[in-house]
C-alpha cells in the first residue's frame, strides 16, 4: 500500500466523522497532494455512509415518538406536526440539503430532516447529492488556490 492509498483511506475515515465531513476533508487532502478526483470520491463515500446511518437512525427515533403518542391514546401525528411536515417537505429539505453541509453538518441535517417527517431514502439522496456538489466545489476552489495561489511554494513543491 502506497502513501496516496493510505491518505485516501484517511480521507474516507475523516469524511465519515461528523464535523470533519467531505467538505472539510477534501481541501486538506488536496493540499497535501492527493488526487482531487480520488479525494472527492473517498471523502464523499465516507460521508455518505454516515448520512444514511443518521437518516435511518432518525427514522427509528421518529417511529418511537409516534408509538409513544399512540400508547397515550393520541393521534400519531398532531395537526401541527402534519402542517409542519408539509411545509418542511415543500421547502425545508432543499434548504437542509443545500445549507446543512455548511451550517450544521450533513449527518445532523439528515437526522433533523427525518425527524421532521421526510423519508430517510429521500433525505439520504438529497443531502448526499448536495454534499457531493459541495465537495466538488471545494475541490475546484482548493485546486485553483494550490495552482494559482502559491500554495505550492508553501508546500516546498517548486518546479
Amino acid at each position: 500500500m502506497n502513501l496516496e492509498q493510505l491518505g485516501l483511506i484517511g480521507v474516507f475515515i475523516f469524511g465519515a466523522i461528523p464535523w470533519f465531513e467531505a467538505i472539510g476533508v477534501v481541501p486538506g487532502g488536496i493540499v497535501v497532494g492527493l488526487d482531487p478526483v480520488l479525494t472527492v470520491i473517498a471523502a464523499a463515500s465516507g460521508n455518505l455512509i454516515t448520512i444514511a446511518a443518521f437518516a435511518y437512525g432518525g427514522a427509528k427515533i421518529r417511529a418511537w415518538v409516534i408509538k409513544r403518542r399512540e400508547e397515550k391514546g393520541k393521534q400519531p401525528k398532531s395537526d401541527r406536526w402534519v402542517k409542519a411536515q408539509k411545509a418542511f417537505d415543500k421547502y425545508g429539505i432543499y434548504g437542509m440539503a443545500l445549507l446543512g453541509p455548511l451550517i450544521i453538518g450533513t449527518q445532523f441535517a439528515a437526522a433533523a430532516s427525518v425527524a421532521a417527517g421526510v423519508r430517510p431514502a429521500r433525505v439520504t439522496l438529497l443531502i448526499s447529492s448536495a454534499m457531493v456538489l459541495w465537495a466538488i466545489v471545494f475541490a475546484f476552489l482548493t485546486t485553483w488556490l494550490v495552482d494559482v495561489g502559491g500554495f505550492d511554494t508553501w508546500l516546498g513543491q517548486n518546479d
